[in-house]
């Protein structure tokens, strides 16, 4: 009794100080950048929005967006990775490994090159497409519709594909033009920079879709944790438990991908971090790791705005920074498989 009321305390300050600290970091990212604003300027920009003075555009057109936008991709791809690593009972896999982000990253190089799909709202749509066929293909040739049993095959499948994915897209850009060369630079950096109120509501829409889809099975994610057969004894339907996850998935990391560009790390660590504070259960674990994902991608745009300012770092390329240790570490561990 003693334990369980430490574990309900320990997960109930895990609540409290995330949300707190995303709310912090959510007003920090409205103040910071190239052109700081001062935190009572920021306030009346939000409370009291005063068209003329540069100071609020800039908060509500620009940054509030991005800020926005951060949130839902950071939650969607923390989903993800908690998801993946359910159903394929693989602790390593996430949207970046399985192939998501050189799919979303062949395709938007095809529009860039093709169809002068150069702006966010364009490639947006050709990123989505791409992520979510290379998804099909990875889970296809990993046979993940067989619940995990081997789950090998998906990383050794979605590395085989990124491989070849990234073969082809080199040479679409070394056979396109410098301005398409650079808006593949912007894109693949992981960037939120340029991200505005057109592009926002699509991305949320897909991801509240696939959250509603996603978060109904986590019970059955419970028993399928203990393995296939016990799962199927206990009454799992694994058939359409994997479908509904996978598609959940689809929408989750092809969305945030085509949004954002790749993010790596992020899918893989917030799941581990969320574990540590939920258990393995994933009615606490899933959306744990949504706001887990929102914070860590948050810290991440804001760095990649002040490391360098004025300059700016993608929240992509900070977020590997950050990321990488924590997966060596992850990698050192003894009980790597042991979800």
């Amino acid at each position: 009794m003693l334990q369980k009321t430490r574990r309900r305390h320990r997960q109930g300050l895990g609540w409290i100080s995330g949300l707190a600290l995303l709310v912090l970091l959510a007003l920090v990212s409205l103040a910071v950048g190239s052109r700081p604003i001062a935190p009572a300027e920021t306030w009346a920009a939000l409370t009291a929005f005063d068209p003329t003075r540069n100071a609020h555009l800039l908060v509500r057109e620009l940054r509030l967006p991005r800020t926005v936008l951060a949130i839902c991709v950071g939650a969607a791809l923390g989903l993800a990775g908690a998801l993946m690593q359910a159903l394929t009972r693989n602790p390593l896999a996430e949207p970046g490994i399985l192939g998501v982000n050189s799919g979303a990253a062949f395709a938007v190089a095809v529009g860039l090159g093709f169809f002068n799909a150069n702006a966010p709202m364009q490639y947006m749509w050709f990123g989505f497409a791409g992520a979510a066929a290379a998804s099909v293909v990875v889970y296809l040739l990993g046979r993940a519709h067989d619940a995990g049993t081997n789950p090998v095959r998906l990383v050794l499948a979605g590395a085989g594909l990124s491989v070849m994915l990234g073969a082809a897209t080199s040479i679409l850009l070394i056979a396109g033009t410098e301005e398409n060369l650079t808006a593949y630079a912007a894109w693949a950096t992981g960037s939120l920079q340029g991200r505005g109120w057109d592009v926002l509501p699509w991305v949320a829409g897909a991801c509240a879709l696939a959250i509603a889809a996603a978060l109904p099975t986590a019970p059955s994610l419970d028993s399928l944790s203990l393995g296939r057969d016990l799962g199927r004894t206990l009454g799992v339907r694994m058939r359409t438990t994997w479908l509904t996850g996978t598609g959940a998935i689809l929408l989750l990391a092809g969305a945030a991908t085509a949004a954002a560009g790749p993010i790596s790390f992020l899918g893989l660590a917030a799941p581990h971090i969320a574990r540590l504070v939920t258990g393995p259960n994933h009615r606490r674990l899933l959306p744990f790791s949504m706001l887990l994902g929102a914070l860590l991608l948050l810290v991440a745009d804001i760095l990649g705005r002040t490391v360098a300012a004025p300059a700016e770092i993608g929240a992509g390329v900070m977020s590997a920074l950050v990321g990488a240790p924590f997966f060596i570490a992850l990698a050192r561990r003894r009980k790597l498989v042991k979800l």
